[in-house]
């Protein structure tokens, strides 16, 4: 039987290991916060992702899968070792390798024989050759020479769906300069390759391209339909017609071309910034992929546009947020949009509600702009003479009682079928901003609401 281990349980390594447990292997994951694995042994996940937690409570209770802050004891567990810890971005936009290059130098401090060291985080071009000198360079210290391959295999998970990603990829890329390690991934995936997976065998520097220049591209699509709808919204078209017509052109296809309040999360907003740091250091400009994050930005900036544009001075507005994660089925607030546009009201003087169905814990602990926050739970009427700025509410109703407007933010499906003449009750005003475009104008307009959306 097949035995991995893997080093970091953050996103991507949780949902490997859980993942490759389910396929029947052995595996190990490893990492340095004794609280998180701690957390993880009692049966607590440190992220939400739809179906991990019932893969986790069968492989875990099996026994196949096993959690540990001791590196050589995963080093030992296993010939095949997945590194993916974090690489945050620094603040020129490139990303930090101290982890990667830690965890490297960690297996040579511990192998005791020939092992494949796989690179599953997004890393720059180039990275695959450090981590191998890194290796060297310590057995060298150490005076013995095991024998060791590298593997560049980027993951392709989308935050909501990493599960069905994972088991269902629309390809498998392996990037190696060793038949034996081509040989053995191609067995760790041995079950897709069955299916007919596509799998892509290059080199490790392409292997490591291939996953910016998808994320790259994958937001280049969003942040041209934003700008299309903002075009729309100036000469009275309907983006959502014409994305549609565009979908349907099999040379464009039809995801990610939904307008909006711009791209958030852990990838797009970190691959396209360290995507211009490389081009900046093998001096090629990257134009497009530069003009793609300006305007991700400027998207972010027009939202709060389009809400003082309708409503004028905000100072003393209570609004209502629904929405706070980049995207619906996750609990991530990284780069979320949500984040952005409730900084700004808070300082344009505006009083925030908000509400997000998973989210809401993970917003509790980031530190919005200059403002005082409390749970909701009380007359919000009587605090009208209180400095409070921010608060959180158990769901869209209660955002909605006192709020001159409703901005939603993420489509969470829970959203998407609002009572809204009783939403209209609780309120104060009668905006309804719809950054995601979930709703029709006129069912919106007929419960007496002023609707302003996205390229509509």
């Amino acid at each position: 039987m097949n035995t991995v281990s893997i080093i970091g349980t953050g996103y991507v390594g949780l949902v490997t290991g859980t993942c490759l447990s389910e396929f029947g292997m052995n595996v190990t994951c490893m990492d340095v916060d004794e609280r998180k694995i701690e957390k993880l042994k009692e049966g607590i996940l440190p992220i939400y992702e739809p179906g991990l937690e019932q893969l986790y409570e069968k492989n875990y209770s099996s026994g196949r899968l096993k959690f540990s802050t001791d590196i050589k004891e995963a080093v030992d567990y296993s010939t095949i070792i997945f590194i993916a810890v974090g690489t945050p971005p620094m603040e020129d936009g490139s990303a930090d390798l101290q982890y990667v290059l830690s965890a490297a130098r960690s297996i040579a401090e511990n192998m005791d024989g020939y092992k494949v060291i796989v690179n599953k985080s997004t890393v720059p071009v180039g990275t695959g050759k450090r981590v191998k000198s890194t290796i060297e360079k310590v057995l060298c210290r150490r005076k013995v020479n095991y024998k060791f391959d590298i593997v560049s295999n980027p993951e392709f998970l989308r935050e909501g769906a990493a599960v069905r990603d994972f088991m269902h990829p629309d390809r498998i890329v392996i990037g190696t300069e060793s038949e034996e390690a081509k040989n053995i991934m191609r067995n760790i995936y041995n079950v897709l390759y069955l299916i007919d997976t596509p799998f892509v065998f290059t080199n490790l520097e392409t292997a490591e391209l291939i996953k910016y220049a998808s994320n790259a591209f994958l937001a280049t699509k969003i942040g041209f339909i934003n700008e299309i709808a903002n075009l729309c919204d100036a000469i009275g078209a309907n983006v959502n017609d014409v994305s549609r017509a565009m979908g349907m052109d099999g040379r464009i296809g039809k995801y990610f071309l939904h307008a909006g309040p711009g791209f958030g999360g852990s990838c797009f907003p970190k691959d396209t910034k360290a995507l211009v740091n490389i081009g900046n250091e093998y001096d090629t400009e990257m134009s497009i992929v530069k003009s793609v994050v300006s305007s991700n930005e400027n998207q972010k900036r027009f939202m709060i546009e389009k809400i003082l544009c309708a409503m004028g001075d905000l100072r003393g507005k209570v609004i209502g947020v629904l929405g706070l994660a980049f995207k619906p089925e996750t609990d991530d607030i990284r780069e979320a949009p949500a984040l952005s546009i409730i900084n700004e009201l808070i300082k344009q003087g505006a009083r925030v509600k908000v509400y997000d169905p998973i989210a809401m814990d993970n917003a509790r602990k980031y530190a919005f702009y200059e403002m005082k926050s409390i749970d909701a739970g009380y007359d919000f009427k009587s605090h009208v003479g209180d400095d409070v700025s921010l608060v959180y509410c158990s769901d869209e109703y209660q955002v909605a009682e006192d709020a001159h407007a409703i901005v939603i933010v993420t489509e969470w499906n829970q959203f998407r079928n609002m009572d809204l003449l009783k939403m209209k009750s609780l309120m104060r005003g009668n905006f309804f901003f719809d950054l995601r475009n979930v709703y029709e104008r006129s069912k919106v307009e007929k419960c007496g609401f002023i609707y302003t959306g996205v390229g509509r």
